[in-house]
């Protein structure tokens, strides 16, 4: 037997979205399948890769963990939100363009999101800092270090090694 569906409204980068959902309809799937904003990637489902985060009433959280029933009401930014406007890019965006910190690109909205939060708490952040705050982000390609040098490159540091 199929569970009521539940209406949910949220606001995903400006923009709200009210839909009827199955109540066990994960925050990650909302946003992909009915919101339609696809940079958001499903990696592990369990919370451990990072690949789904997002930023919810502006603090990091694992949108595979989470129903979209328990963000109703709230602020979502997604990996497209973090842009200052449609077609540009961020600070951050921009340097992980400029110092290569994507291969696949599969982890980058991700990580993107947790060096956008660490920057937006730590303007000047360390190396050892931007490591701490990719350490709940897998990434299989890039072996970090671009990823490091990007956000330091975005700040205004210094590359640990060029």
């Amino acid at each position: 037997m199929m569970a009521d569906k539940v209406m949910v409204q949220l606001t995903i980068n400006g923009t709200l979205f009210a839909k009827e959902v199955e109540p066990r309809m994960t925050l990650v799937d909302f946003i992909r399948d009915e919101a339609h904003l696809t940079g958001t990637h499903v990696g592990c489902e369990h919370g451990v890769c990072g690949a789904c985060s997002v930023l919810l009433n502006d603090e990091p959280i694992r949108s595979c963990c989470m129903f979209a029933v328990q963000a109703d009401g709230m602020q979502v930014t997604t990996v497209e939100g973090l842009a200052p406007a449609r077609g540009e890019l961020s600070k951050i965006q921009d340097a992980f363009c400029e110092c290569h910190a994507m291969q696949c690109g599969y982890c980058t909205p991700g990580m993107l999101v947790a060096c956008h939060d660490l920057v937006k708490n730590n303007p000047h952040p360390t190396e050892e800092e931007v490591r701490e705050a990719i350490s709940g982000n897998i990434c299989r390609c890039t072996g970090y270090q671009q990823i490091v040098d990007a956000v330091l490159h975005a700040t205004g540091k210094e590359h640990s090694h060029d």
